[in-house]
């Protein structure tokens, strides 16, 4: 037992090593070698080489999640702008919860709006949400309602909880701050 403790440790040891070895990355004029593949390095070099396509872009909650905000926010801005309707989504939620940048409902609301309109059914859900609440937008319940209903028949679970209870906000969001949503207009 002894001995076979030992072999794993050395074999850790061993791992990490070789995890020590990587080869260096080297820039020149012929280009780069063994350039960063993984991580923030990699993630900020594709945005300043301007490669933006959907499987960096999927990368932008992960940053989110290892609170680099201001990376995450300059990613998802790009994606978001490309086209990307999840990373407009999660513009959205950026901006509704200050994170890398300022508390911005109204921007907020307008990422959830452009979603919508591009068909993504999150973008049609949560912009309904704001019109019926009137949180970073001018208050239309019949319209949120509207929304809430596409987002139902392209088949988002959470809307047709809404419609079943009714449109009844506290069934989708509970625990919601109710100062923070009242109607801005």
């Amino acid at each position: 037992m002894r001995t076979q403790i030992m072999a794993m440790c050395l074999i850790a040891l061993a791992s990490v090593t070789q995890a020590d070895e990587r080869p260096a990355t080297i820039e020149d004029e012929l280009g780069i070698l063994n350039p960063q593949d993984t991580g923030r390095e990699m993630l900020t070099r594709k945005i300043e080489m301007g490669v933006i396509d959907s499987v960096t872009c999927s990368l932008g909650i992960n940053v989110t999640k290892n609170d680099n905000h201001e990376l995450a926010r300059e990613l998802t801005r790009k994606c978001a702008e490309a086209g990307y309707t999840k990373a407009m989504t999660w513009m959205s939620q950026l901006e509704n919860n200050g994170l890398g940048g300022d508390y911005n409902p109204d921007a907020s609301a307008e990422w959830d709006r452009r979603a919508a309109e591009a068909g993504d059914p999150v973008g049609r859900f949560n912009h309904g949400l704001n019109l019926m609440r009137g949180h970073g937008i001018a208050q239309n319940e019949a319209l949120g309602r509207r929304y809430v209903d596409q987002a139902a028949e392209d088949g988002l679970d959470i809307a047709k909880r809404l419609q079943g209870a009714d449109y009844d906000l506290d069934e989708v969001t509970p625990d919601a701050d109710n100062w923070k949503y009242a109607p801005l207009f």
